[in-house]
C-alpha cells in the first residue's frame, strides 16, 4: 500500500483566524490549538522541524550582537549616502541579495530598515538554509531524520513563488516515490502584515489556499492508496491597534549609542546590550516606567525555552504587548495593520494543526508537530 504524509505548511495561519474563518473543516476535520514559541519566524520555523525549543536548536534572532565577526563591517559608510533613496525597501532587497552572495549565504537573509551605521555591531544568524539536510548544526530536523532513516521525502524550496510550489509538489505527487512532503505556502502572513488578519483580503487569501490545498490532496489520492493530511503553522497574526517609538525615547536620555550601549528595535520587542552601568541604570528605569510593554524577567525566559547563557541575543529584553508595535523599528518604518512576535501566552500568537488524522492529546505546541512526522513515516 503507498502511503504519504502530506505536510502543508501556512505561515501566519493562526487559532484566531480558524476560529473566525474557518478553514478546510471538511478535509481536515479534526483541530488543535498549538502553542508557539517566543520570538520570529528564525525561533519558530527550526522548533516545527527540529521538534525543540530555542535553547535547544540555538536558532533565535535574526541578528545578534557580534561586533567582532560582523560581516557589515564598513557599511557604516553607506549611512552618509542619502536615506530617501537608501532606506527604500528596492534599494535595501537589492543590496541584501548581493551581501548574501558575496557571504555566500543560503538561508533567508534581508537587512530590513536596520539602520547602516549600526550594522557593523551585529552577525546574522540564518547562514545555512535550514530546510536541507545539515542546515541546523545544533541538532537535526525532521528532513535529517528522512535521509538517516532512508525515507523519501520532498521539501518546497521556500524561495520560489507560491504557484510553483504547488506545481513542483503537484509533480513530485505524480511520480509516486515520496512518502514525505512538506508544502511551504508563505503569503498569507504578507497578507495580514498588510492588510490586517480580518481583512476582505485575508479571508479572499484563505480561500484560495483552502482551494489549492484540496486540489492537491485530491490530486495525492488518485496517486496514493492513502494521504494523511495536516495543516500546520508557526504562529498567528495580532490586529495591530497602536504604535510607540521607543527608539526617540532612548535616544532623548543622552546616552551614546556603541559606547553606552546597543540595542536593536524589532518590531515587537527592542533587545539591549549595555556597555557601562550608567546608562544599564537610566535605560531600565525608562523600561519600567512605560505601560505599553514590560521587561521579560530572567525566569520567564527560562519558562518559554529562550534563555541563553551568553548575551548575543541580548542583555535585556523588552517586549511590547500584544497589538502595539515599535515604531519606527529596525524592521520597518511604518505602522502595519498586522504583526506577530508578541507573547507566546497572548491570544492571537496561537498556532494550529488540522488534519483528517486523529491528533493525540499530547500535541499542545509546534514542537511537537515532527512527533506527529516521525509516527506517520514509522507506520
Amino acid at each position: 500500500m503507498k502511503k504519504l504524509a502530506m505536510y502543508v505548511f501556512i505561515d501566519a495561519l493562526g487559532w484566531e483566524i480558524f476560529q473566525r474563518y474557518g478553514f478546510l473543516e471538511k478535509l481536515a476535520p479534526n483541530s488543535r490549538k498549538l502553542k508557539t514559541t517566543f520570538g520570529f519566524s528564525s525561533a519558530a520555523d527550526p522548533s516545527i522541524l527540529t521538534g525543540r525549543y530555542p535553547d535547544e536548536h540555538l536558532h533565535w534572532s535574526s541578528f545578534y550582537y557580534d561586533p567582532e565577526n560582523s560581516p557589515f563591517r564598513g557599511m557604516q559608510l553607506l549611512a552618509k549616502l542619502p536615506p530617501r533613496i537608501f532606506d527604500r525597501w528596492r534599494v535595501r532587497h537589492n543590496l541584501s541579495k548581493i551581501i548574501r552572495r558575496v557571504h555566500s549565504y543560503t538561508g533567508y537573509f534581508q537587512l530590513y530598515s536596520v539602520p547602516f551605521a549600526y550594522l557593523p555591531y551585529f552577525d546574522y544568524l540564518e547562514k545555512k538554509d535550514y530546510f536541507v539536510p545539515g542546515g541546523i548544526l545544533a541538532t537535526d530536523t525532521i528532513f535529517d531524520w528522512c535521509v538517516n532513516h532512508q525515507i523519501p521525502y520532498y521539501c518546497s524550496n521556500w524561495r520560489h513563488s507560491e504557484e510553483q510550489i504547488l506545481l513542483e509538489n503537484k509533480k513530485i505527487i505524480s511520480e509516486g516515490q515520496a512518502e514525505f512532503i512538506y508544502v511551504y505556502l508563505p503569503k498569507l502572513d504578507g497578507v495580514m502584515h498588510n492588510h490586517g488578519p480580518f481583512s476582505d483580503e485575508t479571508q479572499s487569501k484563505l480561500k484560495y489556499l483552502e482551494e489549492q490545498t484540496t486540489k492537491l490532496y485530491q490530486f495525492a489520492s488518485s496517486i496514493y492508496d492513502e494521504v494523511s493530511l495536516y495543516v500546520i503553522s508557526d504562529h498567528g497574526m495580532a490586529p495591530v491597534t497602536g504604535s510607540h517609538d521607543l527608539k526617540r525615547d532612548i535616544e532623548a536620555l543622552g546616552f551614546k549609542y556603541g559606547l553606552d550601549y546597543v540595542a536593536f528595535y524589532d518590531s515587537t520587542m527592542a533587545r539591549f546590550w549595555w556597555l557601562n552601568k550608567e546608562a544599564e541604570s537610566a535605560i531600565m528605569d525608562l523600561l519600567r516606567s512605560l505601560d505599553y510593554g514590560y521587561i521579560v524577567s530572567t525566569e520567564e525566559l527560562k519558562r518559554l525555552r529562550v534563555y541563553f547563557p551568553h548575551r548575543k541575543f541580548g542583555d535585556v529584553y523588552f517586549l511590547m504587548n500584544e497589538g502595539f508595535l515599535i515604531n519606527p523599528s529596525y524592521m520597518g518604518l511604518s505602522e502595519i495593520p498586522g504583526m506577530h512576535g508578541y507573547h507566546p501566552d497572548a491570544p492571537h500568537s496561537y498556532s494550529l494543526m488540522l488534519s483528517n488524522r486523529d491528533i493525540p492529546e499530547e500535541i499542545e505546541s509546534i514542537t511537537d508537530i515532527r512527533k506527529t512526522m516521525e509516527n506517520e513515516l514509522a507506520k
